[in-house]
């Protein structure tokens, strides 16, 4: 009988061919990953808050776009921790973005400081702010140190031929700039996606602005008119002469600071414009104030006759007839003395003025900066069926109402408040209502007519009405000399600007965008922020603990491994 024939494979010989047999396995199993992957996108955001998620109003934008897009950021350049962190979140921003957006959307970070000289860098300065692009000297601390850099924290989308600028550092001024910094990050992705969406052609909206009872003029409201312009086509509407078909052609009417009374037919077609469907911004005041007369010795201030309490009672809210006086206030002009044969004018705090900066946590109001009133008046609700009222704006923590009738007297600005005086808190003064909102004429018969109104109409769509009560909260200041107006919410006393404009663009938005982007801006990013004093206490331990214990780590890893090795091979020779 034959001898079996040995076995001449070495352990050797079987270790590398069950190795590269593994290999093998692997780099198929990555290939067919790849393949796979490039059939069914997909990605996996762990943050808890999920920071890196597109809204679904945000990715359904940028498939559908319809031209190129480029996105040029001014945010290049070596920022300190604080800074570099909204850098860093404009570029994932972006990233995210361009997943979605794919060939049609492309974006380049740009350094304004990076000119070889100095006039070079300046030109390129001036060029930015002849666009609208200005400048920003931001702070932070920085391991204990005061660190100030001087950035331009702003992109342009371009598309089309047409460019729209967007501001990447917003927020409440009055915030830490940490916390500041971080409400600009919160609201990346609205900014970008609105700007995007402004620029991508489609159907513009028509918005009527009521005229015929002592409105704003077109000078008084012409930021607003000129910023809703940019989006919309934006009408003059005299209720008195329009016909309910040509009001049936808007999507929303804008209600600005009327003086004289609404008669009964045109209340009649503003009230069947929002129960059909359409929307409304009220800005009007429940007080008649004329400062004319208060300079000169002061006046009483009495209820301002607009006909239109009862409509705005139907729909769910009452403007008080009263004024909010409150400690965190605007100023006003005062002579207060003489420089030789010159009055003396000084900017003087004037509690009828106040600043608002207490807001709901809604998209139109989030991280929104203070805004202006004058002469604003307190908003209760009352019942309404099926309306969601939201309150947006309040007042702070030491206001003072005055019932009708009010005295008011620019002397007054001259005393000091009496902080006792002013001991309630938070008045609404803005609120937004939605819903299906039912006829104040339903059951009775159309002003000057015998037709009977019914009680429900039907196929009748929900509505959205914003209300504050302010007039002055759309009017812009007038520059004397050229007769063209500010910017909506710029105060030349306090030479600053506040939000007004933004929260009408935020609410107009809200009103009219049915794609739901703007609740893109309820996106929320935690901050986590390191207890300071226990991390400059600590600070040499864990610097020793990040550096030393990863390369003890290590080498102990070789260590162990080298002497496994050496026993594993020392056994074969055995």
């Amino acid at each position: 009988m034959a001898s079996p024939v040995p076995d001449t494979t070495t352990p050797v010989t079987s270790r590398k061919r069950r190795d590269l047999t593994r290999f093998g396995v692997a780099l198929l199993a990555l290939l067919l990953l790849n393949f796979l992957g490039g059939l069914y996108f997909f990605r996996l955001d762990l943050t808890e808050e999920k920071r890196y998620t597109m809204a679904g109003a945000t990715k359904q934008l940028l498939e559908n776009l319809k031209q190129p897009v480029t996105v040029t950021v001014y945010l290049d350049g070596d920022f300190p921790p604080a800074f570099r962190r909204l850098q860093q979140s404009v570029r994932e921003t972006l990233n995210e973005m361009q997943v979605y957006g794919g060939s049609n959307l492309h974006y380049v970070f740009v350094d304004p400081s990076a000119a070889g000289t100095e006039k070079a860098r300046n030109d390129y300065y001036t060029a930015l702010l002849k666009k609208g692009l200005r400048p920003t000297n931001l702070g932070a601390n920085e391991n204990g140190k005061r660190v100030e850099k001087i950035i331009f924290p702003w992109a342009t989308v371009a598309a089309g031929g047409k460019e729209q600028q967007v501001l990447l550092l917003r927020g409440n001024q009055a915030a830490p700039s940490d916390v500041r910094l971080n409400q600009s990050i919160e609201g990346l992705e609205y900014e970008l996606a609105s700007a995007i969406r402004k620029l991508n052609p489609g159907r513009r909206k028509r918005i009527g602005v009521v005229e015929g009872h002592g409105e704003l003029t077109n000078l008084e409201a012409g930021d607003l008119i000129g910023s809703l312009g940019q989006f919309y086509d934006v009408f003059r509407v005299n209720l008195a002469q329009s016909r309910p078909q040509d009001l049936k052609t808007l999507s929303a009417l804008v209600v600005a600071k009327p003086t004289a009374a609404y008669t009964e037919p045109e209340k009649f077609k503003l009230d069947q414009f929002i129960t059909q469907g359409g929307n409304a911004l009220f800005f009007v005041d429940a007080m008649r104030v004329n400062l004319d007369s208060a300079n000169r010795g002061g006046m009483l201030s009495f209820p301002l006759q607009l006909n239109l309490d009862d409509l705005l009672f139907k729909y769910g809210v009452r403007v008080n007839p009263d004024l909010l006086l409150d400690l965190n206030s605007g100023v006003i002009p005062l002579v207060t003395g003489a420089l030789g044969d010159k009055p003396k004018v000084e900017p003087m705090p004037w509690q009828f003025y106040p600043l608002i900066n207490n807001f709901s946590q809604h998209p139109i109001t989030r991280n929104l900066d203070a805004v202006y009133t004058k002469f604003v008046s307190s908003i209760d609700t009352v019942k309404a069926a099926g309306i969601r009222k939201t309150p947006l704006l309040f007042t702070s923590r030491y206001t003072r109402v005055l019932p009708s009738p009010v005295p008011v007297n620019l002397n007054d600005a001259r005393l000091e408040p009496d902080q006792k005086l002013y001991q309630q808190q938070f008045k609404p003064v803005g609120y937004l209502l939605e819903g299906q909102f039912r006829s104040l004429f339903a059951n009775r018969a159309e002003p000057g007519t015998t037709r009977f109104q019914p009680e429900s109409l039907p196929g009748a769509r929900a509505s959205k009405i914003l209300v504050i009560s302010d007039g002055d909260f759309v009017r812009n200041e007038v520059d004397a000399k050229t007769n063209r107006p500010y910017r909506l919410g710029f105060d030349r006393l306090a030479n600053t600007e506040f939000a007004n404009r933004e929260l009408v663009l935020n609410s107009v938005d809200y009103l009219l965008d049915e794609s739901g982007l703007i609740s893109v801006r309820s996106k929320q990013v935690t901050l986590r922020p390191l207890d300071k004093l226990r991390a400059v206490e600590e600070r040499r331990r864990w610097q020793l603990l990040n550096l030393v214990l990863p390369l003890a780590l290590l080498g102990l890893f070789g260590a162990v491994r080298a002497w496994l090795r050496k026993r594993r091979y020392a056994s074969f020779g055995k």
